[in-house]
């Protein structure tokens, strides 16, 4: 059985993480939504789109993309859905 001064230690060390969790989540949700592609979508008549890297669509709240993957090479846009 681990000590008192143990058992202190380590529900400090979870406390201090996940205090650190919520702080990263509070600044990712206030720096707003992930911008689009640069180079948006191929015609106005497309709703879902790709360059490869990141997939955006239109949706009634306004522009949702993915985050890019690690290792993305960006391409030309691309139409997925009309």
């Amino acid at each position: 059985m681990p000590s008192r001064d143990e058992a202190l230690a380590v529900t400090l060390a979870i406390a201090a993480a996940l205090l650190a969790m919520i702080l990263a989540i509070v600044v990712g949700l206030s720096a707003g939504p992930l911008p689009a592609t640069e180079s948006g979508p191929p015609d106005p008549a497309c709703i879902e789109w790709t360059d490869s890297c990141v997939v955006c669509a239109r949706t009634p709240e306004g522009m949702a993309c993915s985050t890019p993957g690690i290792a993305c090479t960006k391409g030309a846009p691309r139409c997925l859905r009309r």
